[in-house]
């Protein structure tokens, strides 16, 4: 049997990439993290399907479109990227999540707490 890790082909984005690829258009992001922790502080204008919800809701993402999984600090949203890559999306993770995101100076929403929780 030939195994292939699921994991290995997801591509890895920092912050300041996923950000600028967000903003000029080249990708969209999606958060994966739990609505308490969304409700702390997330980037504006993004789509959010919580983790558990995404084998339910991934076809609300356009398969037309690139994606960058989001999460706390990449590991979730590295095994949704890995979900939704398998599903056929073209799809990369934000390494470091939005800890890298928020240390990286780039804006989230008030009031805007990440690492407490």
């Amino acid at each position: 049997m030939n195994y292939r890790d699921p994991f290995a082909d997801v591509a890895q984005v920092n912050a300041s990439t996923a950000y600028e690829m967000w903003k000029n258009g080249t990708a969209h992001l999606v958060d994966v993290r739990e609505p308490y922790e969304w409700d702390l502080g997330h980037i504006e204008g993004i789509e959010w399907i919580p983790l558990g919800q995404l084998q339910y809701r991934w076809r609300e993402l356009d398969p037309e479109k690139k994606w960058i999984c989001v999460c706390k600090s990449g590991q979730r949203s590295n095994y949704a990227a890995a979900l939704l890559g398998q599903a056929g999306l073209d799809i990369s993770n934000l390494a470091g999540g939005m800890l890298d995101w928020k240390e990286s100076g780039l804006p989230i929403t008030p009031p805007g707490i990440i690492e407490d929780y």
